[in-house]
């Protein structure tokens, strides 16, 4: 799946066992993807020694609004984290 710059997104509500790198407080918000940063194996599977499959990594937007709705400074800051594209469901 390549998802173009721009692309309004879900991160995926899920809390499956085990290495996670999709931190907890952005699972199941909308972000839109700022780019793509490249292709790389999967640290959740690399993290057990396991053979890894490949995913796209996006750089992805958030309001800080929408991430924290007691967030009380300037509406308009934002926060971007990487999230590997199973991660990922376009809306």
């Amino acid at each position: 799946m390549m998802i173009s710059d721009g692309t309004v997104i879900k991160i995926k509500d899920t809390s499956p066992p085990g290495h996670i790198r999709t931190p907890k407080y952005i699972r199941g918000k909308i972000g839109v993807v700022e780019r793509c940063v490249g292709v790389f194996e999967n640290p959740e599977q690399l993290a057990y020694a396991l053979n890894a499959n490949s995913y796209s990594l996006y750089r992805v937007r958030f309001k800080m609004t929408d991430l924290w709705s007691d967030y009380l400074k300037d509406s308009d800051d934002t926060l971007d984290a990487e999230v590997f594209e199973h991660w990922i469901e376009e809306i």
